[in-house]
């Protein structure tokens, strides 16, 4: 049995890169690590207040030697592994991206936690110890090299600590959908007075659970929140903003960190529009047709809302 262990989440980024030849570019995990001679992806934490873009570049050049250029998002995947000898269990949220080399040599390093990294075929790859989310970014069917918990540990849907500066800190991980109808309406929501954005329209969904897969969150927050039956239909993006003191139902300032994914989300059935979560952040939903969304003011969109709709082109 998994000995109960503290409940952490983190954010992180990682690189997807190739060769002329078509290898891949992996890591490989140092005696250091929770998972020694495990190889995965470049990449690693994002940091308070980063722009994932730069956590990626910044992680590969440290773990490999290279500097590369983010080219594209290539997939967003959560999972949960635990750490016994560190008395913890991790819920990462992983952005992957694909990278190309702008230049630099391959090195290795000494007393890290990653200590080789090396180029290897797919063919290769697949017959390494590979982490979960590195196999799935790859396709590949490499056995599991993590220790996964019997049970998904309770942790609080907002979580702030004390930050160096004395004002509390959140990082928060969210999935939002572009939701659209038949008839070529947008499915959209108010804040509610009282939580920052008051009054502005912004898009169905929310904060993803422990343990939860962010497309998997989205639908459920879909429901949750308007009532609606939706279904995936392609990742946009990512948003990364920070608001240095928000203010909120808390009471204090924080400073906010929100990564969120986006997604293209068909509602095929739409029906009338209920606000699930009375009392809560948002205050009401509604279709509203695109036209009418493009005449809205910019300061009555949220600025994931304003991001995303330019992904999909509807603004």
């Amino acid at each position: 049995m998994t000995p109960a262990l503290e409940p952490l989440r983190r954010i992180a980024a990682y690189a997807v890169a190739t060769d002329p030849q078509g290898r891949v570019l992996l890591v490989r995990a140092s005696t250091r690590s929770g998972t020694p001679g495990v190889w995965s992806l470049p990449g690693g934490a994002v940091d308070h207040g980063e722009d994932p873009n730069h956590t990626v570049v910044r992680e590969t050049a440290a773990e490999t030697g290279l500097s590369v250029a983010v080219a594209g998002l290539r997939d967003v995947l959560a999972d949960m592994r635990s750490l016994p000898h560190r008395g913890v269990t991790i819920h990462t949220d992983r952005l992957v991206y694909e990278v190309t080399i702008r230049g630099g040599n391959l090195c290795d390093r000494v007393g890290q936690p990653t200590d080789l990294a090396r180029w290897h075929t797919l063919e290769e790859a697949e017959k390494l110890r590979l982490r979960p989310f590195t196999a799935a970014a790859l396709g590949l069917s490499a056995a599991s090299a993590d220790l996964r918990p019997e049970e998904v540990p309770d942790f609080p849907s907002f979580y702030a600590v004390a930050g160096p500066d004395g004002l509390h800190r959140a990082q928060r991980f969210a999935a939002y959908a572009i939701a659209t109808d038949p008839d070529d309406r947008l499915l959209l929501t108010r804040i509610a007075p009282g939580y920052p954005g008051a009054g502005c329209w912004h898009l169905p969904g929310g904060g993803t659970d422990y343990g939860e897969q962010p497309g998997t969150a989205l639908i459920r927050e879909l429901v949750e929140e308007t009532g609606q039956q939706g279904r995936l239909v392609a990742l946009l993006g990512v948003a990364s903003h920070r608001d240095a003191a928000s203010l909120g139902p808390e009471g204090y300032p924080i400073d906010w960190h929100g990564v969120r994914a986006f997604y293209r989300v068909v509602v095929d059935a739409p029906t009338d529009v209920i606000v699930g979560d009375v009392g809560g952040s948002t205050s009401e939903a509604c279709w509203m047709a695109l036209k009418e969304v493009a005449q809205l003011p910019a300061d009555r969109l949220t600025e994931v809302t304003a991001e995303a709709l330019r992904a999909a082109r509807l603004a």
